[in-house]
């Protein structure tokens, strides 16, 4: 009888492990793993913790247990979810599920397709799918590149287009490189190659703001390039020779190409379904955005070309900034005596191009005039519906405009690229914040405040960068004071690559607490501000919700106490503000000089 039993409850065991088999589904953010999440498949059908995934993607969510209910939120989205139901409220509209919602060990659990409805897609501003295990989540795109084709005779890049329109610009800022711009296209996402072959050394695909640039570092058989049109298919090719037509060779392209139509078909609309195949066909570094720009325009000679690429290695050398300006040596050499291929010039008058030229100008950071300028989000705290810290009549959205616009126009005075996440008295999401900075490419991340507390004594400048963990109990609280705009906002919105880019980097915190060091010093002596800086601990960290997802080097300025009479008297004073503004400006030169590489 024993036997039969333990027979009947193995049985029963097996039968629960083949209905409930435990597992784990991935997460790829353009391409690259972002971690897993626990997941179960039931009946056919792959479930994910509701909890888990919907951090992953970016959204909020709360949980229920007595109504066995969550709320996934974004911006502009909620959806409702009760089990055991598969039917769910999508803004305040029914909606089915194929399967569904469940709970297993105490945990919600989602069919993984909820992530991916379009009205979720379309709240995060993301596409995302589900195939082979793996959760994909790009960026909405019009542009893939779907394959690279090497050979002797050439190497070719090809791409699919969703745009009916499409047109590029192609220039040679030294001999050895080759850009070519795409403006008003998105591109799927930013990939690095090394072909290493005699026509192409390296390419860089990326997204620069509402443009893509495709920079390629050419082989020594690179003589002619080309970029065609046929259908929905665009190709770049690099070749030892123009390509062989029955019609008489027609002239180089001129500096921007004409507009060509591309019509998109259902399998360019469908490849964001699918995983992307094309990685095992071509050696593939996904390497930082930065990494890559500064590296491909670095070349200028032949001296350095050799010594970026030297035989046998995997890592290019970084010598100069990205936005290298243009030159006049041509990529195109004359054809050799007896070849078939057309002679094929540098026009000598260059007819006016899409691509920006950052043109040398007086700098007061010593920045070289072959270099870009230096960009800088300068953020003024709270805004619109969230007025901050009040008292009486003095509100601190209002300071810390003030405040910011000063800072911002020397700051631009000064030579730097300046953006600013509001200039008016508007409401900005925290998240959207992060945003911006990491849009704009910001090389320094400023956001101004003014300071509160319980204690009436509390006062003083201080500045912060962000840490998990915060330096004191008081860091802490001034973090949460700060942090409670996020109840303005439609929901607790965390921008997805802020959550899914593991954005809290030791490079990022150990420059953030450099320049607060610098910022904090250059305050304390700018005269006529009157307002006290504590040597000793006017440097501090919290877990600020708006430094998160900044991916640049970050601070949050606390000028002083509005709660505090002498401080708020001295805050209350134009004068007073202004010098705080020149003494934050001059914290950030300091540092720029001195920690912000040549």
């Amino acid at each position: 009888m024993r036997k039969r039993i333990l027979g009947i409850l193995l049985a029963i065991s097996c039968m629960a492990c083949f209905a409930h088999a435990q597992g784990k589904v991935s997460v790829a953010v353009s391409g690259n793993n972002r971690g897993s999440v626990p997941s179960v498949e039931l009946n056919g059908t792959t479930y994910v913790d509701v909890q888990k995934m919907a951090r992953k993607v970016g959204a909020g969510v709360e949980l229920f247990a007595q109504a066995k209910q969550a709320k996934v939120t974004a911006r502009g989205f909620y959806a409702i979810l009760t089990a055991p139901l598969s039917e769910i409220i999508v803004n305040g509209n029914q909606q089915k599920l194929k399967s569904p919602v469940v709970i297993r060990g105490g945990v919600i659990m989602v069919p993984v397709s909820f992530f991916t409805l379009p009205s979720l897609q379309k709240a995060l501003q993301k596409e995302i799918s589900f195939s082979n295990d793996t959760l994909w989540i790009e960026r909405p795109f019009d542009l893939e590149r779907i394959e690279n084709v090497v050979n002797s005779r050439e190497n070719e890049i090809v791409f699919a287009s969703r745009k009916q329109e499409v047109r590029w610009s192609l220039q040679e800022p030294n001999k050895h490189t080759l850009t070519i711009t795409l403006p008003g296209v998105t591109l799927k996402r930013d990939e690095h190659f090394r072909f290493r072959t005699d026509f192409i050394s390296s390419a860089d695909l990326y997204q620069d703001r509402d443009q893509v640039l495709i920079k390629i570092i050419l082989g020594k058989s690179a003589k002619v390039w080309d970029m065609s049109k046929q259908g929905n298919t665009l190709r770049l090719r690099v070749a030892a020779t123009a390509a062989k037509t029955d019609k008489q060779p027609e002239p180089p392209l001129p500096k921007e190409s004409p507009v060509t139509t591309v019509t998109p078909t259902e399998n360019v609309a469908d490849s964001t379904l699918a995983i992307p195949s094309v990685l095992a066909e071509q050696e593939t570094e996904n390497l930082a955005h930065s990494t890559a720009q500064n590296a491909l325009s670095a070349v200028e000679s032949k001296d350095d070309f050799e010594e970026m690429f030297p035989s046998g290695a995997d890592t290019p050398v970084m010598k100069a900034d990205h936005d290298a300006p243009v030159s006049d040596t041509p990529v195109l050499q004359a054809a050799q005596a007896g070849d078939s291929a057309p002679i094929m010039k540098a026009d000598t008058n260059p007819g006016p191009s899409n691509t920006p030229v950052f043109k040398a100008e007086p700098q007061p950071v010593s920045i070289s005039a072959k270099k870009r300028k230096i960009r800088i989000v300068v953020d003024p705290g709270h805004g619109g519906k969230d007025a901050g810290a009040v008292r009486g009549r003095y509100k601190e959205k209002e300071w810390n405009l003030l405040v910011g616009n000063e800072l911002v126009k020397l700051l631009k005075k000064g030579g730097f690229e300046v953006k600013v996440t509001r200039s008016t008295d508007v409401f900005i999401a925290l998240g959207e914040r992060a945003r911006i900075s990491n849009e704009f490419k910001a090389d320094l991340f400023v956001s101004i405040h003014t300071n509160a507390s319980k204690n009436k004594n509390a006062n003083g400048f201080q500045v912060y960068f962000r840490s998990e963990k915060a330096t004191d109990k008081e860091a802490a609280e001034t973090a949460a004071l700060e942090n409670e705009a996020m109840q303005y906002e439609e929901a607790h919105t965390k921008i997805l690559d802020a959550l899914l880019q593991s954005m809290v980097k030791n490079e990022f915190i150990n420059e953030s607490s450099k320049l607060a060091g610098y910022v904090r010093n250059a305050v304390y002596k700018q005269p006529g501000i009157g307002i006290a800086v504590n040597q000793n601990n006017s440097v501090r960290q919290a877990n600020f919700y708006v430094l998160k997802g900044v991916q640049s080097p970050s601070i949050l300025v606390e000028m002083g106490f509005i709660s505090n009479q002498k401080d708020r008297a001295r805050l209350s004073n134009k004068s007073a503000r202004e010098k705080m503004a020149l003494g934050i400006y001059n914290g950030i030169v300091n540092y720029t000089k001195k920690e912000i590489k040549k």
